[in-house]
């Protein structure tokens, strides 16, 4: 069996976690998916998956090759779709990781349109709050918002968010008007913490050009976005949150702007890759389609 063969029916394991699985999506005996599987092993010399009677997982070694494994497939497929004439002939699967509420209210309601223009492509979408390791989970790109830390990552800014303070009519009406950060601690404020550090977020504020911050009371801290919004709603306190993702609510009078010449500085919007290496046809494709997407729904400042 030739390499990239046996590259295509490891990446089919890993991603089934099952042996019968993997066979099954690629039409191939179960007996030929574990042979295949034992001579990559033999070639490489390593142990690639964990077995048990019932599950089958990545060990170290299988963990750092499926990232290396999954740039060579991909070169490959995009090799092959070199010459096509069209964009709709390119195949190939990739894996994109995003926050919650950028995925479920920007990119999954679009996505017929992108699967449209390009039927061969593949995505595999993580829509999570949580960090990734875009190298060791074998991600192609991710959309970050917020200052990055993610060190030896290439990142591209593609905007800059703005970020509003709001809180619900009721809770204002039985709290008074909130005009300056001075007024804070007569105020309860939802908390926000960090689903991956459990780290709490600090209230912030620009103030003659300079970047403010301070604790605030709390009786409720969340750690998402959807929980953090709707317990403003519910009027438990004051948010800082961007404008795009409440917009319907202040359209609707569910929600109001408070301290507006205290407003926090525009975060950026990143799209990041693991690697400096040159995007696949698939990958390229879609954040071609995705950025302009976000740019619009997200009412992005421009990258400066």
């Amino acid at each position: 069996m030739d390499t990239v063969d046996l590259f295509k029916i490891f990446l089919r394991v890993a991603e089934n976690g099952s042996f019968i699985r993997a066979a099954e999506t690629l039409n191939r005996p179960a007996s030929t998916i574990s042979a295949a599987i034992r001579e990559l092993e033999s070639r490489l010399g390593t142990r690639l998956f964990h077995r048990t009677t019932r599950t089958v997982s990545l060990t170290h070694d299988g963990t750092a090759f499926y990232a290396r494994c999954q740039v060579v497939v991909q070169d490959m497929e995009e090799t092959e779709n070199l010459f096509k004439q069209t964009s709709k002939e390119v195949t190939g699967k990739i894996r994109v990781d995003v926050p919650g509420r950028v995925g479920s209210r920007i990119i999954i309601p679009a996505l017929k349109d992108f699967f449209t223009r390009h039927p061969g492509i593949q995505i595999e979408l993580g829509v999570t709050d949580r960090s990734v390791n875009l190298a060791e989970e074998g991600i192609d790109c991710a959309v970050r918002v917020g200052r990055l830390n993610d060190s030896g990552m290439v990142s591209r800014c593609i905007g800059y968010l703005s970020i509003i303070n709001v809180a619900s009519e009721a809770y204002m009406a039985g709290s008074g008007e909130l005009t300056s950060p001075g007024e804070l601690n007569r105020y309860a404020a939802v908390g926000y913490a960090s689903p991956t550090t459990g780290r709490r977020e600090r209230w912030e504020w620009v103030q003659e050009g300079e970047i403010l911050n301070a604790d605030v009371n709390s009786q409720l801290t969340v750690n998402s976005a959807e929980a953090y919004i709707a317990a403003c709603v519910a009027g438990l306190g004051i948010i800082q949150i961007p404008e795009y993702d409440v917009s319907d609510l202040l359209a609707a009078g569910a929600l109001r702007q408070v301290m507006t010449d205290f407003r926090p500085g525009p975060l950026p919007v990143s799209i990041l890759y693991p690697h400096r290496r040159h995007l696949s046809r698939p990958l390229r494709l879609f954040t071609d389609w995705l950025t302009p997407l976000l740019q619009e729904k997200m009412s992005l400042l421009p990258a400066q």
